[in-house]
């Protein structure tokens, strides 16, 4: 059965993502081929603010990835899932609506009607939101698997874990 999944108007590009072979890896980064985890000491309050918006409507595998040192577009990705479209748009809204409050309104929101892949862009951070299957799907970590991934606060951790049923 083809998936059929509608995509936000920004998409990286898998070339951003490319290294040479022979440059040297980047700070923080092992010389292998799995980035290393930075503390979350790294992200900054509003960050933390839309993480724990996600997390406090029960959002599954929150994840930070740092992407300064591959991509000219934005610094972070902050990722999320869902278990279906009324709880992706509750977790947006939340992050929205939080931020807001806060001075930091959203540049642009992609998807929202869809509610497959919301995309909330601030600019020097992206946050994404997938229902489950959508985020299996499109698999931005691996993607973007050269992005440093930031290890959270335990209380940001899911409670809930993925479903892994395809």
């Amino acid at each position: 059965m083809k998936q059929n999944f509608s995509m936000p108007e920004i998409i990286p590009s898998h070339t951003t993502t490319e290294r040479a072979t022979d440059a040297p890896p980047a700070a923080g980064e092992a010389s292998g081929s799995t980035p290393v985890e930075e503390q979350a000491a790294g992200l900054d309050e509003r960050m933390m603010l839309a993480l724990q918006a996600a997390s406090d409507k029960k959002a599954i595998d929150l994840v930070a990835l740092n992407l300064r040192d591959i991509a000219s577009f934005t610094d972070y990705f902050l990722l999320a899932s869902g278990a279906n479209a009324r709880q992706v748009q509750a977790i947006a809204d939340e992050i929205v609506e939080r931020l807001k409050r806060r001075g930091t309104p959203a540049a642009r929101v992609e998807g929202y009607n869809g509610a497959e892949w919301i995309l909330i862009d601030y600019g020097d951070f992206v946050v994404h939101i997938f229902e489950q299957k959508a985020r299996r799907f499109y698999d931005l970590e691996r993607l973007w698997r050269d992005a440093r991934r930031v290890q959270l606060p335990p209380e940001l951790a899911s409670e809930h874990a993925p479903d892994d049923a395809h």
